[in-house]
């Protein structure tokens, strides 16, 4: 029997309908709530680290809401990613907590940017087209091999056209056609139960906020289906740029309503990507997104936590109440640098430069953002655990303290996007 990340009465109702259980939740949520409120908006947690997962699936439990998990192929993969989660491993350590966390509501377990170059070894190294491809089809066939509920593909990235070119829109949907017809041909012969999928952009290299191009996108896509005898396949999510990119926080609910308003008849909903420390997230359900995804954020909670406990953790040292301090500051930041993973963030006046030479701000902005590569590195883990016992020693729980930083987090975004009590909701709503 296929492993699933719940075994939740959402998903069981889903399943007797024939439903994918995300495309379940999404309607179940329309129709569930009362004329004239707005719709929900489902938070996609990126699971970044294994404090991150265990965060989000408490805080689903307090709050009574879904749960959505986004994973990159950097995150989890078939070769570990730098989580070291292949698929298979990721649901079954999202299921132990959530059997662990007593959590009685839906996980829908996901890939996010599925799609050539996307993973950032393969631009590194210059993959070819072919082996990209590859790449990523093998992903696939991992990700529903493991029992994902949702893929998002995304091949819009070509990294053998010349830099600045935009990627015409008919290949984009061309590819798109190629990896879904790959997915379904392989979850239909293999007898899986039906999954949910997500299209659409990857914010930082250009997106599809024209709306001319975002129609023909759509159009381009139903018609392809169709013509594979894929007609009943549908995505339930189709990504959009709505205002928010890596560093940028605001959302922009003008052009959220105009992309929802193009993408209804179809049967999709928007979702945006790069939703974390967003100004205003009470205005997504408002301009009716389906669905944001948040990841840095939970990274810079999680290190913000661990620089607190440091800061305790030195009062006790220097009261004589620990001998030896675990250092996991300088641990993060030596095992960022070596990574060499903050590089792809170098901005235009910084290239060439060692990091050290870099300003203060940038050094501390890069540790924040990159340490979420490096929370596996040996080094990383023991200055965590000893952090952990010197502050016990101190009577605090560290560990607990860090998963209530994160927690609060997605909170949040369950209360801004308007999902706390909406298992109930929807399981209401899927009962009828």
């Amino acid at each position: 029997m296929m492993l699933r990340g719940d075994d939740s009465l959402i998903r069981r109702r889903a399943e007797e309908n024939g439903i994918p259980l995300a495309d379940a939740i999404l309607r179940a949520l329309r129709e569930g709530t009362p004329a004239g409120e707005p719709v929900p908006t489902v938070l996609a947690v990126c699971p970044n680290s294994k404090a991150v997962v265990n965060a989000a699936i408490v805080a689903a439990t307090e709050a009574d809401a879904p749960l959505f998990f986004a994973a990159t192929l950097n995150q989890v993969d078939l070769d570990g990613g730098y989580t070291g989660w292949t698929p298979a491993e990721f649901v079954r350590l999202t299921r132990h907590l959530v059997e662990e966390t007593g959590y009685t509501g839906p996980v829908v377990v996901g890939l996010d940017h599925g799609g050539p170059w996307l993973k950032d070894v393969q631009t590194r190294e210059g993959w070819p087209l072919d082996r990209a491809m590859q790449g990523v089809t093998d992903s696939l066939a991992a990700c529903l091999d493991a029992g994902y509920d949702l893929l998002h593909v995304d091949p819009t990235v070509d990294r053998t056209l010349p830099p600045g070119q935009a990627m015409p829109i008919e290949l984009v949907i061309e590819r798109t056609l190629e990896l879904i017809e790959f997915a379904e041909s392989r979850r239909r012969r293999a007898g899986m139960p039906p999954v949910s999928y997500e299209v659409g952009t990857e914010e930082v290299h250009g997106g599809l906020a024209d709306l001319s191009v975002f129609r023909t996108f759509l159009e381009g896509l139903k018609g392809g289906l169709a013509a594979r005898g894929l007609g009943g396949v549908w995505p339930c999510f189709v990504v959009g740029k709505v205002g928010t990119d890596l560093h940028t926080t605001e959302f922009d609910p003008v052009v959220a309503r105009q992309l929802t308003e193009v993408a209804a008849p179809y049967g999709s909903v928007i979702k945006g990507h790069y939703s974390d420390f967003v100004s205003n997230p009470e205005d997504y359900p408002k301009a009716g997104m389906g669905g944001a995804n948040v990841g840095p954020e939970s990274t810079e909670a999680e290190y913000e936590a661990l620089q607190q406990l440091a800061e305790r953790e030195a009062a006790l040292a220097a009261s004589g109440t620990v001998s030896e301090r675990s250092g996991i500051m300088e641990a993060l930041r030596d095992a960022v640098v070596a990574s060499g993973r903050w590089e792809k963030w170098r901005l235009a006046d910084e290239q060439g430069l060692p990091f050290d030479q870099l300003s203060p701000e940038r050094q501390g902005w890069l540790v924040r953002t990159g340490c979420r590569y490096v929370w596996t590195r040996p080094g990383v883990l023991s200055a965590r655990a000893k952090l952990y016992a010197n502050t016990r020693a101190g009577g605090e729980a560290g560990e607990r303290v860090v998963l209530t930083a994160i927690g609060a987090v997605m909170h949040r975004y369950f209360r801004a996007f308007g999902l706390v009590g909406a298992n109930h909701r929807v399981e209401a709503a899927l009962g009828q």
